[in-house]
């Protein structure tokens, strides 16, 4: 029978399996070298074994264990693997796991924080299996019906989904048929908390009252929660979670989607979770009623945010209510909220500290007035980019006596002297910030002005963009050359070609 080295080196169980084959190779060379006991020899033997026996040689193999091994980490734990692989930057760790299968393991643990985009990654469990450790969890691309390759894609601050080419523009606005429904999105929180029940954040979109519940019982270390699509009816398992420190629900967002969010829902929040420290409002409903019952529940409250409100007429009245609220936010709201009572009949916040309005619409001066009136011992107030914050609706700022910190960017209808009315009621203003106010111009600047800027600890000046420009080529020298050249006159008829 014929035989062939190379076929029987193919089959053999030893070179196939090179691990076993190392073991071997490095229990011999152990073996080789344990001394061993041997008859004593006399001087002639000595001396023959000393000619005759060879001298070592470097091609001889060293089979130790490192050299045996090809990937070193091997020879390592997965706990100081890990260790190691913690201190990397960030940039640096997102491709270990292209490595081998066990760094994908040991990169898959050091995950904590994950974006769903697939959600039979989560129904089938596999989710748990490569990211075992995660404690941040955004459940709402995944949740959403959209085409995956269409280059079509429609954004709003809250969601993002993909559009198919085929669909009429009239459809692209979003529905519920963008949504996967209740039931399947509560059969995934059901998953998700009984794979992770150190779950400390969660956003999912479209959940109802049982799917929270089964979180709130399975998480009890849930802190932080985002609902979207939210309703009074969901609320009711919100209730459930007794740790919860941050909430952020969305009700009405327009041109996405519509749900209702009133009274009865922040008295249930309120009543549930009593330990809130941050609490925003999206597109709710409410009134006096609902914000008091917050303000006396939640007594840790110190973070009140409100974008895009539905809020009645007189909830201000509430904020009397929060004794420990710091900061007030008021984020794309068309409108603060008026009411009939005199300002000496508001109340005030005592302990609000920071009052911020990021792109409102400034309609209502009574309403201004009454809002400033209630955060009247605030220490910073940041106006950007508010339309219509005219001189005259600034000038109710004046009763904010106690004004540190002062913020404006992108109020387009302030002028200098709207600025400068409300600047010396302030004698406590420490730091002045100014940007992108094209009306406010430093030629009006009067001498009452100027002793206030130089009063400051802190001032940052570029109202306009020739401000920005003239502050950075300062001292430069830059600048002065191409004026001068600009104001030569020119004989056109001078020119080649005249």
């Amino acid at each position: 029978m014929a035989f062939s080295p190379e076929k029987e080196n193919k089959n053999s169980l030893w070179f196939k399996n090179k691990k076993a084959l190392n073991n071997v190779l490095f229990a011999m060379r152990l073996h080789s070298s344990t001394p061993k006991q041997k008859q004593p020899m006399n001087q002639t033997e000595r001396i023959a074994l000393s000619v005759v026996a060879p001298q070592p040689t470097s091609k001889i193999q060293d089979f130790t264990l490192t050299n045996l091994v090809s990937d070193k980490t091997s020879l390592l734990s997965d706990e100081i693997l890990l260790r190691v692989m913690s201190k990397l930057p960030e940039p640096q760790r997102s491709a270990n796991f292209l490595v081998s299968k066990r760094w994908l393991n040991l990169q898959g643990r050091l995950v904590r924080s994950i974006r769903v985009l697939d959600w039979d990654f989560l129904i089938s469990g596999r989710l748990f299996l490569r990211f075992p450790n995660l404690v941040r969890v955004d459940l709402v691309n995944g949740c959403l019906i959209s085409p995956r390759n269409s280059g079509i894609s429609c954004t709003n601050k809250t969601v993002s989904f993909h559009v198919g080419s085929e669909v009429e523009s009239k459809d692209w606005f979003f529905n519920e048929n963008f949504v996967l429904n209740a039931d399947e999105i509560d059969k995934g929180l059901r998953v998700l908390a009984g794979g992770f029940p150190n779950l400390r954040k969660l956003v999912v979109i479209n959940a109802s009252e049982m799917g929270l519940l089964s979180v709130a019982e399975e998480c009890p270390t849930l802190q932080e929660l985002e609902l979207h699509m939210c309703n009074d009816h969901v609320l009711k398992g919100i209730a459930a979670c007794q740790n919860l420190q941050i909430l952020k629900l969305s009700g009405t967002v327009d041109g996405v989607y519509g749900s209702l969010v009133s009274d009865v829902g922040l008295t249930i929040l309120a009543q549930g979770c009593k330990r809130l420290v941050k609490l925003e409002l999206s597109g709710c409903k409410g009134s006096y009623e609902g914000i008091r019952t917050v303000g006396q529940c939640c007594q840790m409250l110190e973070e009140l945010t409100l974008c895009n409100h539905k809020m009645e007429d007189g909830w201000l009245l509430a904020l009397s209510y929060c004794e420990n609220l710091k900061t007030l936010r008021f984020t794309s709201c068309k409108r603060i909220g008026g009411t009939s009572r005199l300002d000496e009949e508001l109340g005030s916040c005592p302990a609000v500290e920071s009052l911020h309005l990021e792109k409102c619409q400034l309609r209502d001066k009574r309403s201004l007035s009454a809002l400033f009136h209630v955060c009247r011992n605030v220490r910073e107030l940041v106006l950007q980019n508010c339309w219509g914050l005219t001189d005259d609706m600034f000038s109710t700022a004046s009763v904010l006596r106690r004004v540190r910190s002062l913020s404006l960017e992108g109020c387009s209808l302030l002028t200098t002297c709207g600025l400068e009315s409300v600047l010396i009621s302030c004698n406590k203003l420490q730091s002045l910030r100014v940007k992108s106010c094209n009306n406010i111009n430093e030629d009006e600047i009067s001498p009452a002005l100027s002793s206030v800027f130089s009063a400051l600890k802190d001032l940052k000046w570029e109202p306009d963009t020739k401000s920005r420009v003239s502050a950075t080529l300062a001292g430069t020298g830059m600048g002065k050359r191409g004026s001068k050249f600009l104001k030569r006159t020119c004989d056109w008829k001078s020119l080649p070609g005249s």
